[in-house]
């Protein structure tokens, strides 16, 4: 459940992002983290890497390591909301689309916050137990039979 519910949140991020891919460049100048040409390259790549780590995550390929990359991504995103705080910029997280100048954002940071840091526990959980049974993992990665054998008298596996 936490797999798949992870996976389609990275799939519902990326799809407007896709749909407008240079309000999305947009959103992430609003930052004022990035230098240029730097928010042109994260903000047309961001999407379409939400998109590979929520298909291989609602597919269960390779879990591990893309709840590794969506970890790492929700610390970015966790950064990224306390540098505008800390600033006093006031955006739109651009997090489901639709970033950029949003007067009175930085009421909604607190529960930006909460969000992503939920989504982050959900990444970290995958990272320690991967495995479900319903996984493309398990039809790959199958784990390697036991023998079992004496040897100077003890069982040996």
């Amino acid at each position: 459940l936490v797999r798949v519910a992870l996976g389609v949140i990275f799939l519902w991020a990326s799809w407007h992002k896709l749909a407008d891919p240079y309000a999305n460049v947009q959103a992430v100048r609003a930052y004022q983290i990035l230098g240029e040409p730097w928010p042109k390259y994260v903000g047309y790549l961001l999407p379409i890497v939400e998109v590979l780590v929520g298909a291989c995550l609602v597919a269960g390929l390779i879990t591990r390591v893309t709840a590794v990359f969506a970890a790492a991504m929700m610390v970015m995103f966790v950064f990224g909301i306390i540098w505008v705080w800390s600033h006093g910029i006031e955006i739109d997280c651009g997090c489901f689309g639709d970033g950029g100048a949003a007067p009175g954002a930085s009421d909604r940071y607190p529960w930006d916050l909460a969000r992503d840091v939920r989504v982050f526990a959900m990444a970290t959980y995958l990272v320690a137990w991967p495995r479900t049974r319903l996984a493309v993992d398990n039809l790959l990665f199958r784990p390697m039979p036991t023998t079992e054998r004496i040897l100077d008298g003890q069982e040996v596996r």
